[in-house]
């Protein structure tokens, strides 16, 4: 049963062990990751340097279980846009909000844009 909901940043302090993953690592297995959040982390691993092939093997060795965006998922997404934009969210933060909200779980992240947001949705900073 899943516990928590993983942001981007949370995945990427793990592959790039910062402080927090160890953290992170224990709860892995029992955490729900966005496709969103999956492919930024994609894009990340290759931005600082990693061949495709190198990052898609990272991710796949991770223990998250990948949530589909539905269109409900989506939708809802897609309406915290006013709310969260200004703040600096991107749509993978915004996917990673509305799915930890559907799920009632807290979401885990070390993006210090997320602090003090208005939200429903229990949100957990690591580090």
């Amino acid at each position: 049963m899943a516990e928590a909901v993983l942001d981007s940043s949370a995945i990427l302090t793990v592959l790039q062990s910062e402080p927090g993953a160890q953290q992170i690592s224990e709860l892995m297995d029992r955490s729900l990751v966005s496709v969103v959040n999956e492919a930024e982390v994609i894009s990340v691993l290759i931005q600082k340097g990693s061949a495709p092939d190198h990052a898609l093997d990272l991710v796949l060795s991770l223990p998250y279980e990948l949530v589909d965006l539905d269109r409900k998922l989506a939708r809802r997404a897609g309406t915290l846009w006013r709310e969260f934009k200004p703040r600096g969210l991107s749509l993978g933060d915004r996917c990673c909000l509305a799915l930890a909200e559907r799920e009632g779980l807290p979401a885990l992240t070390t993006d210090k844009r997320w602090a003090d947001l208005s939200s429903t949705v229990d949100i957990r900073f690591i580090r």
